[in-house]
């Protein structure tokens, strides 16, 4: 059968939204509202641009932007003559981008006027990049040698590009930012994409009548690829925001009806504890979702009060599984806290030891993941791609284990548990009993070098505003919930926790910083 006819691309996807929900409204992103007819015609327009700027099926075009509605634009365009979408972290800096525009061979480099200065002087370290674009969403004059990406896509013809594109074919490669020292490309083909859609759109109950509000970061798999394009399949109104800010969050909320919203736990704390909070109404949030930690007990309970019943689905995966792989639903939140869930729809989730095999019930060991989401590989790297599969099984690099009722419980990260004295300490068991702490509004636990012990377990908490901490008082209240060889050995305090741009705290920045 030919693949025109055989075929399930996000480039179709997008054809189909337009037909089935036409003048409805699809994106607002400031002043700017697009029907679903409106952004399929302005990604045909942005494919016939990248093609008439040379690229073909396969080459890659990297941008580095701040959320706005190009995002699902240049994916369903490219998407639509076989190219591939490089989405860049705007925290990382010039040579890191560097590192990425290179190692994917990117060949146009498209860059939001906001974010232009980080790479404004040092245009020779992308020897790859044959053509610049450039985004200028808050007027800015164009720099000498870019192209206006706003007026050249109005120049084009809206023709749908006749291009014969395969599920398999590569459609995205978003850099992990792991623990090591240079990123990984993770290769997502249509397939994958469309096979978790299917799934988000299933355990995650979306529905054609929702409004939902994407405020964190859109070159981040999470907000991307399971809230906002599924919710583009499902012809759902999606309200975008350039960056996330809880004011305007807390505003958004009011002004469209939002009816469904996905933040991590820091997020939905700021949100909470926000001075502006009370002045808006909310009561139009029915759904919300969170992912990237463990959701405290105390603010499952608040959110569930303030928000007047709100259902709350917990989000577990990473960038090579596109990226959900399992979902805690709202019926278990308080049955069963601190939970990643079941696996989703299209994917089977299993806990295997060093050597390939199963572990038993009840016991520790690497969540590893069959399904239709899985990355096709790392971008030129085989070796990494040949360990992430061991046994058949894409190996997730966290540590899990399943209670009785077959519900997820991630550990913690496999190069990231504590040992100390002989003993594994799992941070997610001591961050869980911190937030019980009347005072402590965020905490993160980390592994810390130590002469005697080989490691130490230490916290850094921020404390609630106005409130005094002490660092006996909070020893002394982990004693009361735990095991003394899991109680902390050492507490800092601060007023602040770095965080990426998708809330993620950067333990990696606090060891460095306490470990001295």
């Amino acid at each position: 059968m030919s693949n025109i006819i055989n075929r399930d691309t996000i480039g179709d996807m997008a054809r189909r939204a337009a037909t089935k929900y036409g003048d409805k409204t699809a994106i607002i992103f400031r002043d700017v509202k697009l029907s679903f007819y409106d952004l399929e015609r302005e990604a045909r327009r942005f494919a016939n641009l990248m093609t008439s700027y040379g690229i073909k099926k396969g080459d890659r075009v990297a941008l580095y932007a701040y959320n706005s509605h190009y995002y699902p634009i240049s994916m369903m365009g490219l998407a639509k003559i076989g190219a591939i979408q490089v989405p860049i972290n705007y925290m990382l800096n010039a040579e890191e981008i560097a590192f990425i525009i290179n190692h994917s061979g990117s060949k146009i480099f498209i860059v939001e006027d906001a974010l232009f200065p980080a790479i404004a002087d040092c245009r020779d370290k992308f020897p790859t990049v044959e053509k610049w674009g450039f985004i200028p969403l808050e007027n800015s004059a164009v720099p000498e040698g870019f192209f206006n990406l706003i007026t050249e896509i109005a120049k084009m013809t809206y023709d749908e590009p006749q291009v014969d594109v395969s599920a398999e074919d590569i459609v995205q490669i978003p850099y992990t930012s792991g623990t090591e020292s240079k990123p990984k490309g993770a290769m997502l083909s249509h397939r994958a994409l469309m096979s978790q859609y299917h799934s988000c759109i299933f355990d995650g109950q979306y529905e054609t009548d929702d409004v939902s509000l994407h405020a964190l970061p859109l070159f981040h798999c999470a907000q991307l690829h399971c809230f906002l394009m599924p919710y583009l399949y499902v012809g759902a109104t999606n309200v975008i925001m350039h960056k996330a800010d809880p004011a305007e969050m807390i505003r958004l909320l009011e002004k469209y009806q939002i009816t469904h919203m996905f933040a991590p736990p820091t997020v939905w704390i700021g949100i909470l504890n926000h001075p502006e909070f009370n002045n808006y109404n909310h009561t139009s949030l029915k759904k919300a979702a969170y992912g990237a930690s463990i959701m405290p007990v105390e603010i499952i309970k608040q959110l569930s009060v303030t928000f007047h019943g709100l259902k709350l689905w917990n989000y577990y995966g990473q960038t090579e599984m596109g990226p959900v792989a399992t979902i805690l639903k709202p019926e278990d939140q308080l049955l069963k806290p601190g939970s990643a869930g079941k696996p989703v729809l299209n994917v089977e989730t299993r806990l295997m030891d060093d050597d390939g095999k199963f572990v038993p019930l009840g016991e520790v060991g690497e969540i590893v993941h069959r399904s239709g989401h899985v990355m096709t590989g790392y971008l030129n790297d085989n070796e990494k791609t040949t360990d992430a599969f061991q046994f058949g099984w894409f190996h997730s690099g966290d540590l899990g284990r399943f209670d009785n009722d077959g519900y997820l419980y991630v550990v913690d990260r496999k190069k990231d548990m504590i040992k100390t004295g002989g003993e594994n300490v799992a941070s997610r068991e001591v961050e869980e009993v911190l937030y019980r702490h009347p005072d402590i509004e965020e905490a993160a636990v980390i592994g810390l070098p130590d002469p005697k012990w080989i490691e130490i377990v230490a916290v850094v908490v921020v404390p609630k505003k106005g409130v005094s901490l002490k660092e006996k008082d909070i020893i002394a209240f982990c004693k009361e919930h735990l095991a003394g060889f899991k109680c902390p050995k050492k507490v800092f305090i601060t007023g602040k926790l770095p965080k990426n741009p998708s809330g993620k705290i950067l333990k990696r920045e606090l060891k460095q910083q306490y470990s001295s």
